[in-house]
């Protein structure tokens, strides 16, 4: 029988989209203010990484990086079935851009061992670059498979369908490797009652709750703080500015040929002055 496997979930705690978060002065989101929640495209890693645990065995390990409160989506990850949680914290690496955060990801990785398979969602709501999992992957010299929508493992490699434009792809890799998995995947299921009762039990005894979830900083993972957060970030935020509400009208044509719709389209002034550029 083979080795049950060693799978981690990277999750990240973001600002509610619902919520009025607001901007600091240096351009970064303002995430003192703002509601947090479990970001959305990292779900369907987590649904991911504890189907590979149901399917084919093993043990699931969600690392997040945030303040001290991104315990909450580690708890959360707990609740669905996760086995335990490393929380990276530390004030240096406030306003990281992607380069910064890959390489803090990168040694936390490292420092916490031996992996099988490693699962990011494709993007986060507050950056929407997509750029860390495979930031990471390089960092840490692994094969990477992005936009992932459905995989099976058998002997010792991924067979994965990645979405490409038109359709899709099929790729083969061998383990270890890092894995994007995109939203049309399935989505995250129902927290477990047994789950769900852990975390209750943890939150009233922080003895117990050290032993799933374990907080470290750039000084326990060996990390060099120069290349951590604002410091280490080379990303330039240039100007940032508040979009209202935009406004809009919808008209709405049964039965018109082309011909009119076309008529129609030129009489609207903004179309007249794009035509005549």
């Amino acid at each position: 029988m083979a080795d049950p496997f060693d799978i981690f979930v990277l999750v990240k705690q973001v600002p509610d989209q619902g919520s009025k978060a607001g901007l600091n002065p240096d351009g970064t989101i303002d995430r003192a203010k703002a509601k947090r929640m479990l970001n959305p495209f990292d779900r369907y890693a987590l649904q991911a990484a504890l189907h590979t645990k149901k399917t084919y065995g093993g043990r699931v390990t969600a690392i997040s990086m945030g303040p001290p409160p991104a315990v909450e989506v580690l708890m959360e990850a707990l609740e669905h079935g996760v086995d335990r949680g490393v929380l990276l914290s530390d004030r240096r690496l406030a306003a990281s851009d992607t380069l910064a955060t890959a390489y803090a990801l990168c040694k936390t990785v490292q420092w916490v061992g031996r992996f099988d398979i490693i699962f990011c969602g494709l993007q986060t709501t507050d950056g929407d670059t997509a750029q860390v999992g495979p930031q990471l992957a390089e960092r840490l010299g692994l094969p990477q498979i992005t936009y992932c929508q459905d995989f099976k493992i058998d002997d010792h490699r991924v067979h994965a369908e990645r979405i490409i434009e038109g359709g899709y792809q099929k790729l083969d890799s061998e383990l270890p490797v890092l894995v994007t998995v995109a939203n049309s995947y399935h989505p995250l299921e129902y927290k477990s009652f047994r789950g769900a009762w852990r975390v209750q039990q943890l939150l009233r005894n922080e003895v117990e709750q050290k032993k799933y979830i374990q907080t470290v900083d750039l000084d326990v993972i060996g990390a060099d703080p120069d290349r951590c957060g604002l410091k280490g970030s080379p990303t330039i935020v240039a100007a940032t500015e508040k979009v209202g509400e935009i406004g809009g009208n919808c008209t709405m044509h049964e039965g018109h040929t082309a011909s009119v719709l076309v008529e129609e389209l030129l009489g609207c002034s903004n179309l007249k002055e794009f035509v005549k550029a």
